[in-house]
């Protein structure tokens, strides 16, 4: 049987990852660049792969062509999420612009600590 809840997971973590940055972070923690974990697409379908032939158990010769086509199609799927999360940053960003632009001519929403944060705070 196949884990479809665990790729789903896998694909989803591996976009995020790259999508909010977090992977550009852990590579100028560590001192160098991990290509295969850099691009989405590709961490999709590396650890898929990986995944599934732990979970399948290690070449088993009848189920590697199975394994790889999952494992295209994570990739595949991690395209279009990639997409989709970038959109979803155009709508963010969009009402956030009509968000700030209606409450910055506002008085209750003016600066009242005249800049100084720490008198802002209690």
């Amino acid at each position: 049987m196949i884990p479809w809840g665990d790729i789903a997971c896998i694909v989803f973590v591996c976009v995020t990852m790259n999508h909010l940055g977090l992977m550009g972070k852990i590579e100028g923690i560590v001192g160098f660049r991990i290509p295969i974990l850099n691009c989405p697409k590709c961490a999709s379908c590396w650890l898929t792969l990986a995944y599934l032939m732990g979970k399948m158990g290690f070449l088993i010769i009848p189920q590697i062509p199975l394994v790889l086509a999952i494992s295209f199609l994570a990739s595949y799927i991690a395209l279009w999420l990639e997409l989709l999360e970038g959109y979803i940053d155009t709508l963010y960003l969009k009402l956030y612009g009509k968000i700030v632009s209606k409450y910055s001519d506002n008085e209750v929403a003016a600066d009242t600590d005249k800049g100084y944060s720490e008198s802002a705070l209690p």
